[in-house]
């Protein structure tokens, strides 16, 4: 079991862009060790709270604090912060271990520690085979690796992954979730923000769902899904007829009672998933 210590503390942040409330009030912890959701459609105030909690936006109203460590406006306190943006922060001519001694030498990093360190993260990541290659070489999932690897370089106690498996492919996407966990394991705190709801369903010990600057929800994935999922659907057919779908919130007791019948061709059960949650809560309207 988790710890219940709050790694980051958000409380009741905001910010504004003229009229249009971005954040609106937010607060949650997020618990030394664990990996946090925060999911939410496009223009929901997900990447305008990472930039908050990093101090590179100031807020209108309310503070984010580190355990024992004080405000992240605190230059020494952002220090126990990774950032892995969505947008990459790279440089194409560089090579990947130039980036990485590059980042290495802003914490001011240097000498055989740097070497090390640069060293350690490219096996990490797996990418020090082609740590001499320049970036603009590499592929779209080598260089979300890359990515990731520079939030990590000073070695902080908490990552920032901003859509961290935008545009890559299934096995790149693997390979970062590898990372993930890897990093769970080695008692790191890390927030994610995705689209993809099988990522967090996946990684995520607790998920918070936000939506026009609010969250909406926030609970661990089963409870969500418990609390807002909607009902299961028993989905069968019996011998030449199409399939016919049911939903109940009795699944089991509705198998029993379709099978007293001989003729079943088919029979399977879809339960409710992150996905109905996040569509039942944020609405089915396109966002664009």
């Amino acid at each position: 079991m988790l710890p219940l210590v709050a790694a980051l503390t958000i409380n009741q942040l905001g910010k504004s862009f003229g009229e249009l409330r971005a954040v609106d009030d937010v607060s949650f912890e997020i618990r030394t060790g664990e990996c946090f959701g925060l999911l939410g459609p496009n223009g929901a105030g997900k990447s305008t709270t990472i930039s908050m909690i990093m101090g590179v936006l100031a807020p209108d109203r309310g503070d984010v604090t580190l355990d024992g460590a004080g405000s992240t406006t605190e230059h020494a306190s952002r220090r126990s912060i990774g950032l892995a943006p969505q947008s990459l922060a790279l440089y194409d001519e560089l090579t990947a271990q130039e980036n990485l001694e590059f980042f290495g030498r802003l914490y001011g990093i240097t000498g055989v520690a740097l070497k090390e360190r640069v060293d350690e993260l490219l096996r990490f990541v797996d990418l020090h085979d082609r740590r001499s290659s320049r970036v603009k070489t590499y592929s779209g999932g080598m260089k979300r690796r890359l990515n990731l690897a520079s939030g990590l370089v000073h070695d902080p106690d908490i990552l920032l992954c901003d859509e961290p498996t935008v545009g890559v492919d299934p096995q790149s996407r693997n390979a970062i979730f590898g990372i993930i966990e890897s990093l769970k394991s080695r008692g790191k705190t890390v927030l994610y923000t995705t689209h993809y709801m099988e990522e967090a369903q996946r990684l995520c010990d607790r998920v918070a769902i936000i939506d026009q600057g609010a969250i909406l929800a926030l609970e661990s994935v089963e409870a969500l899904i418990q609390e807002h999922g909607g009902q299961s659907e028993v989905v069968f057919s019996r011998e030449g007829q199409e399939e016919t779908t049911t939903k109940t919130d009795d699944p089991i007791a509705q198998v029993r009672a379709i099978v007293e019948g001989d003729d079943i061709a088919t029979l399977h059960i879809r339960r409710p998933s992150l996905e109905a949650v996040f569509l039942n809560l944020t609405g089915r309207t396109l966002r664009d």
